[in-house]
């Protein structure tokens, strides 16, 4: 299987490789810690979603965002000259970046005119499961796979397969058991390496430094590898290493950090490699009156996390990104051209940048309109382009 780098950014995978297969071992060590809030998952339907009370409400705000288009000019190919359907099946819709990635989605789903159903499994593995099993027996053209377990979505990706039913996955490791499947990320090997190579700049080497992370999830995998690298390279000891994933994540995971950082002293670093687990991470540190002595490092970018890495005294220092929204946006392309048999390959990565807090506050940025006009590589409209697609813009 070949793997295509896409996007305008021009970064390296050597040696990343390697590191995926270790990766791929490492994943079948431990389970995802997982907390299930038990309760239906949300069924949305193409122009009902923003109605349905039981979509998370988690930052709203950020899933507000409006989208221009590319112009269009060549006549859309088969089956885009009738109707198209798609499922979205999502392990979780709470938390900035996944309501970023679901209104791209949205919007560019829209733009082409294919209507959409959207599942959220709210955090539970086997409530994905049965989301995937629904959305195979709907009837629609394509399904797109969003986080998820490995273990739990292989088999019934290749159910989908099997039933003609074209697969499309975000950020899930299927190259080995479900290898016919389309698969997309971020470069999460370079994001983890870029913001890493901040905090070492910054922090410097022999240090006492702590981490928030859980397994089981293929982009928090991939930014581990990189995480033990750095830690080996430049001799930090871990002082503590907790993390959770639930459908309360920065709430949840303050409250380990809290108590992690009470029962460890003289740490002066966090790397934190989720926004929602680095939100966690800064209302802890803040919780214990250490914003002068313990800096955070994360990933993800989004509204709410511009307006916490530009409070003062904030501690969190530094992160690597992708826009979320134009994330969302592409994957939905990605889709739309295997649909039309425009795909020539089955891997896909999605390049990212550093932001960095000094950047935030010098050019005065307090939100990601901002940030985009800043930072034009977060603009992914080239990206799983066509000249019959109007690619949404944000």
């Amino acid at each position: 299987m070949s793997r295509r780098k896409v996007g305008l950014a021009d970064t390296s995978e050597c040696g990343h490789q390697e590191k995926e297969k270790k990766m791929k071992l490492a994943r079948n060590r431990t389970g995802l810690l997982m907390a299930g809030i038990g309760i239906a998952a949300v069924v949305l339907a193409g122009c009902t979603q923003a109605a349905d009370e039981s979509a998370p409400a988690e930052e709203e705000a950020s899933s507000s965002e409006t989208a221009g288009t590319t112009e269009v000019t060549a006549e859309a190919p088969a089956p885009f000259d009738g109707t198209v359907k798609i499922a979205i099946v999502e392990n979780s819709g709470a938390g900035d970046y996944f309501q970023q990635f679901r209104n791209g989605a949205v919007q560019q789903a829209e733009a082409m005119g294919v209507e959409y159903e959207i599942y959220d499994a709210q955090a539970d593995n086997a409530k994905q499961a049965t989301d995937m099993e629904t959305a195979i027996g709907s009837g629609v053209d394509g399904i797109i796979v969003r986080h998820g377990n490995t273990d739990t979505m292989c088999p019934l990706i290749n159910d989908a397969l099997d039933a003609g039913i074209p697969v499309v996955i975000y950020d899930v490791e299927i190259s080995e058991c479900a290898p016919r499947a389309i698969e997309t990320s971020q470069s999460d090997f370079d994001l983890a390496e870029t913001v890493l190579t901040q905090m070492a700049a910054d922090m410097g080497s022999d240090i006492n430094v702590g981490y928030v992370n859980v397994f089981g999830i293929a982009p928090l995998d991939r930014r581990h590898t990189i995480w033990e690298e750095f830690k080996t390279a430049n001799n930090w000891t871990e002082s503590f290493f907790v993390g959770e994933f639930t459908n309360s994540v920065a709430t949840d995971n303050a409250q380990l950090v809290d108590a992690a950082l009470k029962a460890n002293s003289g740490v002066t670093a966090i790397f934190a490699p989720y926004d929602e687990f680095t939100k966690g991470t800064v209302s802890a540190i803040e919780q214990n009156a250490m914003e002068g002595s313990v800096a955070a490092y994360g990933i993800d970018i989004s509204n709410a996390d511009i307006e916490v890495m530009t409070a003062e005294n904030s501690p969190w220092k530094a992160t690597a990104a992708t826009d979320p929204n134009a994330i969302g946006a592409a994957v939905v392309r990605t889709m739309i051209l295997h649909l039309a048999g425009e795909l020539d390959e089955n891997e896909y990565q999605f390049p990212g940048v550093l932001v960095t807090q000094d950047f935030l506050v010098s050019e005065g940025i307090t939100n990601m309109d901002e940030l985009r006009a800043a930072l034009p590589a977060l603009n992914l409209t080239s990206v799983m382009a066509a000249d019959w697609i109007p690619a949404v813009s944000f």
